[in-house]
């Protein structure tokens, strides 16, 4: 009678830990094409939380490496694994890679006595559905990384070592270039003046024109932002990502500073907004850190070296 109830406890246990979604996964991802060109290299890594799914997705297509943190949820019944607005670079993109696509992942967990696989496809948003193609996956598990203490450690390190991409001077090259002009937003240019507008710092700079490149400041969570030059709106509804928002701005050399302000249109899921900018002269290259929120934006002020 022990005996069978041992082995009983036993297929449980296995049972269980065969349908759970917890571990590394790795594998191909296809886009619905003809192309053999557009395969993307997936790892995953899924960590359960009270109520929700949580971890990392990294992912190489091309010359483009991601990691990204994710969250969802997994149905114990269905076995449905869904994960919500992850970035994938659209396939059609040019050599910079400056296109991509925000897109929901379903996945469905088969297991069988060869292993388990997480079978699904990326599907782009409702209002992107004509130009992102899904992008079919079959991951395998490993079972051996899958040990609780590596995915744990995997997602300690992730936290730690700052794996999410951020931009160091060097890799400050554009991937949306915007032509700074006059632009026409009554809500944001009624708001903005509402706002404590603090001055985050104050450059001096030897040529008569600057460049500007904003990138999201650590998780990629939705922060949008609009622009500000000289207190005229030149852009707005930029969405700040692992990419720059790439800007040219020549300096008006009748006023004593000139003056970029960041005004946060929304504070994304982690308050509150912020962002990397970078702001080259041509000779140095000087990053800045902004935070701005539904109360104050975030400026910087340059003057131009007599």
């Amino acid at each position: 009678m022990r005996k069978l109830l041992f082995i009983f406890l036993l297929l449980i246990a296995f049972q269980s830990n065969a349908q759970s979604v917890f571990g590394y996964w790795y594998g191909y991802a296809n886009v619905k094409s003809k192309s053999s060109t557009n395969n993307y290299l997936v790892e995953l890594v899924l960590n359960p939380e009270k109520g929700y799914v949580s971890g990392v997705m990294n992912y190489y297509f091309r010359n483009t490496y991601r990691s990204l943190k994710i969250k969802g949820n997994y149905d114990v019944k269905t076995r449905v694994l869904s994960l919500y607005d992850i970035p994938l670079t659209y396939h059609g993109s040019l050599s910079n890679m400056e296109v991509d696509c925000i897109m929901n992942m379903r996945a469905t967990l088969r297991v069988s006595k060869a292993g388990s696989n997480l079978i699904g496809a990326f599907v782009s948003l409702p209002q992107f559905k004509y130009v992102c193609a899904d992008v079919n996956f079959n991951l395998v598990l490993n079972a051996d990384i899958s040990k609780k203490d590596s995915v744990l450690m995997a997602i300690r390190n992730f936290k730690e070592t700052n794996q999410l991409w951020r931009p160091m001077l060097e890799d400050s090259m554009p991937a949306v270039a915007v032509v700074p002009h006059n632009v026409i937003n009554y809500v944001i240019e009624k708001e903005m003046p509402s706002r404590k507008n603090e001055i985050v710092n104050e450059l001096m700079v030897e040529n008569d024109s600057v460049t500007v490149d904003f990138y999201d400041n650590g998780e990629i969570d939705g922060d949008s932002i609009a622009v500000f030059f000289n207190n005229k709106l030149v852009a707005y509804h930029l969405k700040l990502s692992t990419r720059s928002i790439h800007f040219k701005l020549g300096l008006d050399r009748s006023l004593e500073a000139n003056e970029i302000t960041m005004f946060a249109e929304n504070l994304g899921s982690i308050p509150p907004n912020t962002a990397l900018m970078i702001v080259d002269d041509g000779k140095k290259q000087y990053p800045i850190r902004l935070s701005s929120s539904l109360e104050k934006n975030a400026s910087i002020r340059i003057k131009r070296k007599h």
